[in-house]
Order: C-alpha cells, then sequence, then structure tokens
C-alpha cells in the first residue's frame, strides 16, 4: 500500500485472498484493513469465512507492505478452550449446588432451574417411583418452578420411558416437536424448536429423566452441547439418586427406630407414670438407657414398669435394649414372679451373641384404694428412691445381680407402699455419675439427688421427671455425660374420676 493508500503491489496469496483488490486503486475490502495505517498497528478481522491478523512493516517512500497471518484454526481453538472452561465452570457450580442437600424435591428443583440457565429455553425434570404418579418439576424461560404429577402418559412419549429406567443407559433422544403432548411443553412456551430427552443416570438405581425445549427456530443441539448436556445430567442423576437413597434410607430407619425410642407414658390403672431420657449424644435420639410400662392384664392386675441400662452407648447398645424391651415384652405373664422373669432375660440374653450386660429394676404397681402397693426388684442396678409427702426420702431395699454374665442370679424383691402424692423415681447412673459443677469435674452424686428429690415432695410424675432433668441438665452444662433415664411412679392425689368419652384414660384431681 503506497502513503494514499492504493494497492502497490499483490502477491500470489494476496490476488487468491483479495480477489477485488487491484494494483493502482484504493483497497475497499475487506473493510477493516482498508481503514488500517502503518499507525494503527497490527489490526484483524474476517475475511471470507477466515480470520486475518494484519501486521505493518514501514517501507521506503512511506509505502506500507500488509503481512497477513490467517488465525482462523487458532481462534476457534481459543473459543473452544474458553467454552470448556465456562462449561467446567458451571459443572463445578452446579455439583455444588445439587449436592448442598439430600432432598429430593429439592435436587430436581437444581436440575431444572440450572438447565434453564445453562441448556435450554424451558426443561422438565421427572423422577421414577414406585408410585402410579410421577414427580415432575417444570422450570419456564422465566425461571419459574412449577411442581406437578405424570402418570401413564409418560409412555406415550418416545424415548422417555426408557430414560426412566435407567438401565441399560440410553443416548438423549431427538423428538419431533410437532409430535410432543401438550403437557411436555410450558403454558406460553411457543412454537417449539427442538426437544431432547436425555436419561439421569444414578448410582445403581434410575434417577430420572430431563426434557430440554428450545424455542423455534432454534437448531437442534451440537454434539458439542449435547455431550455436555449428558455431562450435567450425570451429575444431577447422582445427587438425585443419592437423595433418594437417603430419603429411602431414613424411611427405614424411621420404622426401626420407632420401637427403639422411650414410649410417652401417661396414667395407668390409677397410677401415675412419666419418664424422661437424653442419650449420651445429644443429636443422637437413643441409647444404651430404656423405660417402659407395661399395664396390667387380667391375672395379676397389676403395671408392671422396667428401667434399665446396657452396658455401651449409642445405636449398638440401642439395639441390644430393644431386644431386651421385647424380652421382657415375652416374659409378661412371668410378671408376679420378678425373680422368675429376671431368670427368664438372663438366660435368654446369654444365648446371644453379645457380650453386653445389662442393669435394670423391675416396679409392679397396683392401686388399692387411694394408695399405691409397689413391688420393686432391683438387678444390678441403683435402687429406687421413695419420696414420702413430708419430703424425706427413702431407698428402696432391694438388690440382685446383673443380667447377662453369670449362669445364675440372685434378686431381692422390696414391698412399698405409696400414700397420695408420694413417688418412686427409678433412675440410671447416668444422672448420679454426671460430671460438671463449677470446674466441670464434680459428679452430680446420690445425695444431690436425693436433695433434688426433697423439693418435689406432692408434685405429680411429670413435675418430678421434670425437675431432675432440669437440675441435672444445669449440672452438667456443655460436658460430656453418659445416658440418662428418669421414671417416676406416682400415686395421685385426690379421687379417680372416669373419662367423658369413657374409653381415655382418666383423671385425679386434688
Amino acid at each position: 500500500m503506497d502513503a494514499a493508500g492504493r494497492v502497490a503491489e499483490l502477491n500470489d496469496a494476496a490476488r487468491a485472498l483479495l480477489p477485488r483488490a487491484r494494483v493502482g486503486e484504493a483497497l475497499s475490502s475487506p473493510g477493516w484493513l482498508a481503514a488500517a495505517t502503518a499507525a494503527t498497528g497490527s489490526v484483524g478481522g474476517a475475511v471470507g469465512e477466515g480470520f486475518f491478523s494484519a501486521h505493518p512493516s514501514a517501507l521506503a517512500g512511506g509505502d506500507t507492505a500488509w503481512w497477513l497471518v490467517e488465525e482462523t484454526a487458532y481462534r476457534s481453538a481459543v473459543h473452544e478452550l474458553e467454552t470448556e472452561r465456562e462449561r467446567t465452570r458451571f459443572l463445578t457450580e452446579a455439583s455444588s449446588a445439587l449436592l448442598a442437600s439430600l432432598n429430593l424435591q429439592r435436587c430436581m428443583e437444581v436440575t431444572a432451574r440450572l438447565a434453564v440457565e445453562h441448556l435450554a429455553d424451558a426443561a422438565l425434570v421427572i423422577a421414577p417411583t414406585a408410585a402410579r404418579k410421577l414427580p415432575m418439576v417444570v422450570c419456564d424461560p422465566h425461571g419459574r418452578l412449577t411442581h406437578s404429577t405424570v402418570s401413564s402418559a409418560v409412555h406415550r412419549v418416545p424415548g422417555l420411558p426408557e430414560a426412566l429406567r435407567g438401565f441399560p443407559p440410553v443416548p438423549s433422544r431427538w423428538i419431533d416437536p410437532a409430535a410432543a403432548p401438550g403437557w411436555l411443553v410450558p403454558k406460553g412456551f411457543g412454537e417449539v424448536g427442538s426437544l431432547a430427552i436425555t436419561p439421569l443416570p444414578g448410582h445403581g438405581v434410575p434417577a430420572g429423566a430431563l426434557i430440554l425445549l428450545r424455542r423455534a427456530p432454534q437448531a437442534a443441539f451440537s454434539a458439542s452441547e449435547e455431550a455436555f448436556a449428558g455431562l450435567f445430567a450425570a451429575r444431577a442423576g447422582a445427587a438425585m439418586s443419592a437423595a433418594r437413597l437417603y430419603a429411602e434410607q431414613n424411611a427405614i430407619t424411621d420404622i426401626l427406630m420407632r420401637d427403639l425410642l422411650p414410649p410417652t407414658l401417661r396414667q395407668v390403672d390409677g397410677v401415675e407414670f412419666a419418664g424422661g431420657y437424653r442419650a449420651s449424644v445429644d443429636t443422637d435420639r437413643v441409647g444404651g438407657d430404656f423405660y417402659d410400662v407395661h399395664p396390667a392384664d387380667t391375672d395379676c392386675g397389676e403395671s408392671l414398669a422396667v428401667l434399665g441400662d446396657v452396658a455401651g452407648k449409642g445405636l449398638e447398645a440401642a439395639v441390644l435394649t430393644g431386644k431386651i424391651r421385647n424380652s421382657l415384652h415375652a416374659l409378661l405373664p412371668l410378671g408376679g414372679d420378678h425373680g422368675r422373669m429376671l431368670r427368664g432375660l438372663n438366660s435368654a440374653l446369654r444365648r446371644t451373641d453379645s457380650t453386653r450386660f445389662v442393669t435394670l429394676v423391675l416396679a409392679s404397681a397396683r392401686r388399692e384404694e387411694r394408695d399405691v402397693r409397689l413391688r420393686l426388684t432391683s438387678a444390678g442396678h441403683p435402687p429406687p428412691l421413695i419420696l414420702r409427702r413430708d419430703g424425706s426420702v427413702e431407698e428402696a431395699d432391694t438388690g440382685g445381680s446383673l443380667i447377662g454374665v453369670l449362669p445364675e442370679i440372685t434378686t431381692r424383691t422390696a414391698e412399698v407402699r405409696l400414700a397420695p402424692g408420694e413417688t418412686c423415681l427409678l433412675y440410671t447412673d447416668g444422672v448420679t455419675e454426671a460430671r460438671g459443677g463449677p470446674l466441670g469435674d464434680t459428679m452430680f452424686g446420690e445425695e444431690r439427688l436425693r436433695r433434688s428429690l426433697r423439693g418435689c415432695a406432692g408434685m405429680p410424675a411429670e413435675a418430678v421427671v421434670e425437675r431432675v432433668r432440669m437440675l441435672a441438665d444445669e449440672w452438667i452444662g456443655g460436658g460430656r455425660h453418659d445416658d440418662i433415664a428418669v421414671l417416676a411412679i406416682t400415686a395421685p392425689r385426690g379421687a379417680h374420676l372416669s373419662a367423658v368419652d369413657g374409653t381415655t384414660p382418666g383423671r385425679y384431681t386434688a
């Protein structure tokens, strides 16, 4: 190019690249090169379907030689690299968002929302379940989420049943938008340009299907976009299957845990019962301490209460408490003879593979006029405490061998009579051995428990339990402690009133 901007010379490569260029004439195309001068420096732009950069070299007489370098492949590689970086960044963020919750519905919502933000104009997520109606989450082009269900309609959509089955793995399935049923297209979406069904592979279980919709006139996904959608679907499927497995396992745990949780106690046959429990780890629901109350049968007329402490803590100890509670329930016909009942439990426990043992107290209670007659038998457990109306505290004269170790055990049963307002307290050593206080290393102790009880004279069973638990909790503070269980048996004050409907437990008035 000369100083006036006219073409001074063209080599063969330049003539092939710029067929309109003529020597002696101003360069008209491409515009970005025609407008450039040596002072401009290096420039670049499109030439036909390629991309070139132009670099000037000053020549004598004011002429400028422009050297054109093709960068089409380089720019394509840079663009692809940046695209991959963006996709990798998105997949990382998507994984974090999907794994932030083990709630299946939440995972479906996140999957649909992210798909609309990065893959399509609208998205549907369908999860397989054993129910006839499958849950579905729809995200429209505005990011609005709606929840609904779909039933047999899924079987009429090509590729959708296979995607929901999940195994063997199937590729994404493109279907004719014109053949898409109305429930697949969000309201107000407009004409569908392309529609793809992508399976969501899970961890050994089918996680569901992701349906992607693009508005017309957009073409179907490119091979690169389809592969990217598959990567996203794999992460979404893994999160959804984990959430589904967690929900199923949590449901199973709740069912199994239901029989291990301490029961809710109430008045039984004219006797007040109340219980309190705290596991050694505050986040746990069960542990090695337990209590139960079995209402009187027609044979003996006595309600049987039991409070026990299995060696150990946590779920393993809780499982053994469940076995012991079931064994005691099976031995209820022997409830009239505590010694025989405990020997039966000892024999059953020694036949198991467990090396753990248990200490417990049996308390048979019968209402006799206004008083309550108790038979108390301790098996290696702290004897119950009796709270009288005047505030004095006595220790029941009972004792015996712990259960599950020795081939033969010994027991001693005490008989106690409770006047109205008096209470018998059964407790585990988690109360008396709880460490706390000003320095955090002093045991709560039996004497402090007795003093706590003296202030409960005349209180109902629930109030006695609540006060003991409150004082023990205050003593422990944030320190470590063993499982704690407390069971109170109280002779109600006043006269018994029948329930209004004749079926629910009656109540007592002072």
